[in-house]
């Protein structure tokens, strides 16, 4: 968390955070201009973000006509919905990589507000974001879908669950594989400890990109017996 967020953690009342945002502006991440603002974004950077605004099928996330698309109609997925807030375009590619590989986990904090604004932990049971394998999270130090999914249940900590579910398998990297490899890569990587029955449950990730990591835990939290599971994601890759 950078020193900005820590001193306004004291401030309580909306007068004192008012005079604190004017008192030590944040430059803006993406432009370096002097009204960043609570984000880090200034007005301009954060309404050109590639924003996902374009009717979408709610459960796979692709654009359409808004209603569930011919794919999951043939084949549908196992998870049952999908909340994607921005699609996988300049900047937001530039930002994601380095929040994952820069170590800038304040990036981390943006996308947890930005998404919470979108989404409602209360509509679900639990919250679970997606499991790094322990030698990943070694190299990395830290799991990027879990520090966006505490900001979004800051206010709702009980719903995070960050112990019912690992990651058995140690695979290449999901982004390094061709499409058609990637749900092969990722079978039988995850077991859940615990007995989810009738649980509704929102998986987060930072990016869904073909779906087969997330569709891949899912299946693995519905043999688990959960009832419900979508997906909530910062951003959703779409076809070119």
């Amino acid at each position: 968390m950078n020193i900005r967020l820590i001193f306004k953690q004291f401030l309580h009342n909306s007068a004192s955070t008012m005079l604190f945002d004017r008192l030590f502006k944040q430059r803006c991440l993406l432009c370096a201009a002097n009204d960043g603002g609570r984000l880090g974004l200034c007005d301009a950077c954060y309404k050109d973000l590639p924003w996902h605004n374009a009717p979408q099928c709610p459960q796979c996330g692709l654009s359409s006509n808004g209603l569930v698309c011919g794919s999951c109609l043939n084949s549908p997925p196992d998870f049952d919905a999908t909340h994607s807030l921005l699609t996988y375009d300049f900047p937001l590619d530039a930002m994601m990589q380095r929040y994952k590989y820069g170590s800038m986990l304040n990036l981390g904090h943006i996308f947890g507000e930005m998404l919470s604004n979108k989404i409602n932990p209360s509509s679900v049971d639990l919250v679970i974001a997606m499991p790094m394998h322990p030698t990943r999270l070694k190299e990395r130090g830290f799991n990027q879908a879990l520090e966006i999914a505490k900001i979004i249940t800051k206010n709702k900590p009980e719903k995070l669950d960050y112990l019912s579910v690992q990651r058995l398998k140690l695979t290449p990297p999901q982004a390094s594989l061709p499409l058609k490899e990637r749900v092969r890569n990722i079978k039988g990587a995850f077991t859940v400890s615990n007995h989810l029955n009738g649980k509704r449950i929102a998986i987060v990730d930072d990016v869904m990109t073909t779906g087969a990591s997330l569709n891949e835990l899912a299946k693995t939290l519905k043999q688990a017996g959960a009832a419900h599971v979508e997906c909530w994601v910062v951003a959703r890759t779409l076809p070119k």
